[in-house]
């Protein structure tokens, strides 16, 4: 797999990759969403991560390609039985060579499968077991299901984005899933991985979505605790309640992306759109707002995407095209970053970048079980042990 663009050293098969991770050993309990995510970009990073798929397969609410499933890309797999009392002996065997394990169950599930954090503490004092759920280990809803939409529900975020007069928005599943869900565990288990270098000492990360998701609302909190922001959606400054803080339609139905929060950044848009500088003026009087909204859309309706794209490309009035799947790979930009790789498959490039340790996707996503002999091999199972487990039906 190859980067869309020639600057990019941080993405495609590497014939040497050395990402920063190099050397990290992390076991990751096969689940859905935020927890594959967590693990794609540790192994991303150079971690030899070690899926372990269940050897029934599990139940998903969407029927994926497992070879198609870019948030399993650059690991191993291995098929087990956890129900099978010898397969969490040797999960528990493994566990002593690991660095981390990283799970995304629901409170209590790995406790009663006998890999929970104690049992595999006992094994290895230095492991770091981060455990990803909606609403954490604890708390009257911890044993709740909930999706993205229900974690931004109560962490307030999902009450603050939408327009005015309107009901709220989910922002796909991005704020909750993956930002407040795989990249905070991931925060959280290379803070625990770092102290334990220093401790000798492994401990549980309880990363939870909705206090992840919570996390993400601090300056948004600060401009309200300061009467900066009110409760009303859509009428404040970066929620579509101000005019320079909005998506316009051009007049071939595409969409153009308004950012120009700074005072010379607005200036620029004002010219480049050729309003009424005088007329504009005000920017920070929100009494006007809709006004101003109305007339800078009828003005962006006047040309195409492609036109306003020359005219505010290179210039930093913050306007931007808002690009289609189709079309990231191709932005000129993008392009040459190589933010996109596609090989197929359309999927974002590891991040972020290192100067000198790059990152690289260094295996296609793996079908359930396909590295079940090699990769036990590798974690210092001998070839009889393995043919046991397989014999036993532990593995497959």
């Amino acid at each position: 797999m190859q980067p869309t663009g020639n600057d990019h050293r941080t993405a495609g098969h590497a014939s040497h990759p050395m990402g920063p991770l190099t050397g990290v050993r992390i076991i990751e309990l096969a689940g859905i969403g935020p927890a594959p995510f967590c693990g794609m970009l540790l192994a991303d990073l150079g971690a030899d991560v070690l899926r372990i798929d269940r050897k029934s397969g599990g139940a998903r609410s969407i029927e994926i390609d497992p070879a198609a499933d870019i948030m399993n890309r650059g690991r191993r797999s291995i098929a087990m039985d956890l129900k099978h009392p010898a397969a969490i002996a040797a999960l528990l065997e493994l566990v002593e060579t690991a660095d981390v394990l990283i799970e995304g169950f629901r409170p209590g599930v790995t406790e009663r499968m006998g890999v929970g954090p104690e049992a595999c503490l006992a094994r290895n004092k230095r492991l770091v077991y981060g455990r990803m759920t909606g609403w954490g280990q604890t708390g009257p809803l911890a044993q709740s299901a909930g999706h993205d939409i229900n974690y931004l529900s109560l962490s307030g975020a999902l009450h603050m984005i939408g327009r005015r007069g309107e009901k709220p928005v989910p922002p796909l599943n991005l704020v909750g899933d993956m930002g407040g869900g795989g990249l905070y565990l991931a925060f959280g288990v290379m803070c625990a991985l770092f102290e334990a270098q220093r401790s000798g000492q492994g401990q549980v990360v309880d990363a939870a979505m909705v206090e992840g998701a919570a996390l993400q609302m601090a300056a948004i909190l600060t401009m309200r605790a300061m009467g900066h922001w009110r409760d009303e959606r859509g009428a404040n400054l970066t929620d579509s309640g101000a005019h320079f803080y909005e998506v316009y339609e051009t007049s071939d139905g595409g969409y153009m992306a308004v950012g120009a929060i700074e005072p010379q950044f607005y200036a620029l848009l004002v010219q480049g759109a050729g309003l009424d500088a005088e007329r504009f003026t005000r920017q920070m009087d929100a009494s006007g707002w809709d006004d101003l909204k109305r007339e800078l859309g009828d003005i962006f309706k006047t040309k195409t995407r492609a036109e306003w794209e020359r005219i505010f490309d290179g210039t930093d009035a913050c306007v931007t095209p808002v690009l289609a799947a189709g079309e990231l790979a191709a932005h000129p930009h993008n392009r040459a970053r190589g933010v996109y790789l596609d090989d197929g498959i359309l999927q974002p490039a590891p991040g972020p970048r290192f100067s000198r340790t790059p990152g690289a996707i260094r295996r296609p996503p793996p079908l359930p079980g396909q590295h079940t002999d090699e990769a036990l091999a590798d974690w210092g199972f001998d070839e009889a042990q393995i043919e046991r487990l397989r014999r036993e039906g532990a593995v497959a």
